[in-house]
């Protein structure tokens, strides 16, 4: 009977490869195009978007539309469109931004 030391290390397991994408890359969970909710779509459009670009079109939006706090940059001050979206809160942190956006796509 070997000993601990004389037995085989088990093979690690491999982990799955992401199907490609369409355009030939990796198809992860910032890249996956998703269905954005009514409410979202005012703001990004209606068509499938993956997050990262979600996280692209709401930046160019709170910006255009000067929407950041002025004394904290990182604090969101939620318009009306941007209210819907953030769960009726008036504002939220950039960190939080993102959580709310999970609710919106599909």
């Amino acid at each position: 009977m070997p000993t601990k030391s004389e037995a085989k290390p088990k093979a690690a397991a491999k982990p799955k490869a992401a199907k490609p994408a369409a355009d030939g890359k990796k198809a992860d969970g910032l890249s996956k195009p998703l269905q954005p909710s009514p409410e979202l779509s005012e703001i990004v459009g209606d068509q499938p978007i993956s997050r990262g670009e979600v996280v692209s079109k709401v930046w160019e939006y709170i910006k255009k539309n000067d929407l950041q706090n002025p004394e904290n940059k990182r604090e969101i001050l939620a318009d009306e469109k941007l209210e819907k979206v953030f769960g009726g809160k008036k504002s939220v942190t950039m960190f939080e931004m993102n959580k709310h956006f999970s609710a919106h796509l599909k």
